[in-house]
């Protein structure tokens, strides 16, 4: 079962195999993006604790909000998962693979803490009554550890995300390195099970259900790279996931077949959710066991809504655009600085008392120009781009034939 270098499984019973680039994928990571940096706008709004909060509560998005959670972190994983495996083929070994994710993860990881992050913890201890501007508490007070005006510190805050990707891509090539007979053993005996009938959608979503639920009585949840247990039970399986589908184009066939059936059962899981969170609001605790079943209907949805949307964007947006190169380059820098911006501008906006409406606009606006300019300016400058997890400039008649990084 070893096949070729980067190849987690053999590709021979494949009549075409899938080696070069996803554009579906591509388009999913880009929308996934874009769902994010709505998603943290709205939770300005939403009554949920937050980074910061506007002077407005709108009960109304629980439902659309609710829909939302329980996807769309597990598709990002799957998505960066799926880019790994291409990544890790063209770097040809474990150890050139983790070399490179550490220049394209931990790089920007670091420049984020230095320059992004302290906007935010600066805003999280002004909401608290610090009395100091922005240059003060980058300059003396952002580099301490420990509890200061009610936060703690040092914190990776939105950032968490790249941490958990490298860590996961880590221990991944550790294992690729030097278990690599037994990982693609192990992978192409679950393949061919899972390819069998239906296993695809029930198994996983079980297992997944069991360690959420199972974790949830023994650990709190929190983030945190050492103890986030119960998100750790459900990232690093999504991140497999999409890993093993890129090297094991196989499971296309199965994830074809059940892919309407994973739809319908999605849809039941969120009619789940959205009833427990709109009966339990805000802060509001369910009882135990409501809890338990909201847990699991919520990992049920993040597998079933990454089956179909996988399955969506393998049968109808593969194939690319002219835009479609920009826009997936776009999404990391995008990413380090859209919560920033965010939090920057709700805060200097909250005085002004606007309408909610004219506020959401304007953070939409003012986020999505930040954002471009961050990226426009930081891709035609050399030494910025290492820093905003962009490589080096590729010779334009260089074939686009693997993912983007994150």
């Amino acid at each position: 079962a070893g096949g070729a270098v980067g190849r987690p499984v053999t590709e021979a019973s494949e009549p075409s195999p899938r080696i070069n680039r996803h554009y579906g994928l591509d388009w999913l990571r880009i929308a996934a993006f874009v769902l994010l940096i709505v998603y943290h706008i709205g939770m300005v709004f939403a009554p949920w604790d937050w980074v910061i909060k506007t002077n407005h509560r709108i009960p109304g998005l629980i439902a659309p909000m609710s829909l939302l959670t329980p996807w769309r972190l597990a598709l990002l994983f799957a998505v960066s998962g799926y880019a790994s495996w291409h990544l890790f083929t063209k770097s040809g070994s474990a150890g050139k693979f983790l070399r490179s994710r550490n220049v394209r993860l931990l790089i920007p990881l670091a420049f984020g803490m230095v320059a992004l992050v302290p906007v935010e913890m600066w805003v999280r201890v002004m909401d608290k009554g610090y009395p100091h501007g922005l240059i003060q508490f980058w300059t003396h007070d952002y580099w301490r550890s420990g509890e200061f005006w009610g936060r703690e510190f040092p914190s990776w805050e939105h950032l968490w995300f790249v941490a958990y990707l490298w860590a996961y891509t880590a221990i991944l090539a550790a294992v690729l390195a030097r278990r690599r007979g037994r990982f693609d053993a192990g992978v192409a005996a679950a393949v061919a099970w899972l390819s069998k009938g239906w296993r695809i959608l029930w198994a996983p979503a079980g297992l997944l259900a069991i360690a959420k639920v199972g974790l949830m009585f023994v650990v709190e949840e929190e983030h945190g790279l050492f103890r986030d247990w119960a998100g750790h039970a459900q990232y690093v399986p999504m991140f497999l996931f999409g890993f093993v589908l890129a090297g094991a184009p196989q499971l296309w066939s199965p994830l074809q077949r059940v892919w309407k059936a994973a739809l319908a059962l999605a849809g039941l899981a969120g009619a789940i959710v959205v009833v427990v969170e709109l009966s339990f609001p805000g802060e509001a605790i369910p009882p135990h066991w409501v809890m338990a079943g909201e847990r699991a209907a919520q990992v049920a949805m993040a597998w079933t809504m990454t089956i179909a949307l996988f399955v969506l964007a393998d049968r109808y947006w593969n194939r690319d655009h002219r835009w479609r190169k920009s826009l997936a380059e776009a999404v990391f820098p995008f990413y380090l600085i859209h919560q920033p911006a965010i939090v920057l501008i709700t805060w200097y906006s909250l005085p002004l008392k606007l309408d909610s409406w004219i506020e959401f606009a304007m953070l939409l606006a003012g986020t999505s120009a930040i954002c471009t300019a961050f990226y426009l300016i930081g891709r035609e400058i050399g030494w910025l781009r290492p820093l905003i997890g962009l490589g080096p400039r590729r010779p334009h008649n260089i074939p686009d034939t693997s993912p983007q990084p994150a």
